[in-house]
């Protein structure tokens, strides 16, 4: 049985990485989502155990003392951490796995897990990202700002990242992940590693 591709996509904050990751996990259902440990409370409709898991910055922070995070990184207040564990047992079953994370914990990942495929997800402009971080109407004016400004400053990973797709319509990027899912299936290297 192949080893799983570890798939991880990163992006500014509203750029749609969210709505990719779900559309792409409803067509290809041998794809599994690494459900993050964070302590930011939870969001309308948000669900602990399915959406996040839902810690308290103590818990957190003794889970991250035990060695229980692949990555973990501190973001805009709050942490966030991908359970090891989970990764590691999906991963050996042949089972592909997404990591929906910032940039600070992609570089983790990469540290520890360089044969990851790292994606990189881009607005079609600032000003899309704008319209829809104020459309989705989950963040003060104050976060929304907070996260704008830090758009460029994210720009600047992209050539940490393997591949870039930009959503400027979900159908066409999750098409764009599917073909570079294919494409790292048939990488020689990889074939010959697992």
């Amino acid at each position: 049985m192949a080893q799983g591709l570890l798939l991880v996509i990163s992006g500014p904050s509203g750029v749609g990485k969210g709505t990719i990751c779900k559309a792409l996990r409803e067509r290809n259902h041998e794809i599994v989502y690494s459900i993050s440990a964070t302590t930011r409370l939870p969001r309308p409709g948000e669900v602990d155990g399915v959406s996040y898991y839902f810690l308290s910055p103590q818990e957190f922070l003794e889970a991250l003392e035990k060695g229980d995070f692949l990555e973990w990184a501190q973001v805009y207040g709050n942490y966030y951490g991908t359970p090891a564990w989970f990764v590691e047992e999906q991963l050996a079953v042949g089972r592909n796995v997404i990591l929906e994370i910032d940039m600070q914990g992609a570089m983790k990942v990469k540290q520890t897990y360089p044969h990851g495929v790292f994606i990189f997800v881009l607005p079609p402009s600032q000003e899309e990202l704008a319209r829809r971080l104020i459309g989705r109407c989950t963040d003060a004016k104050d976060v929304i700002a907070k996260r704008l400004a830090a758009w460029k400053e994210e720009m600047k990973t992209i050539d940490n990242y393997d591949y870039a797709v930009v959503n400027d319509e979900v159908e066409l990027a999750v098409k764009k992940i599917e073909a570079i899912i294919e494409a790292e299936r048939c990488r020689v290297a990889r074939r010959n590693r697992d």
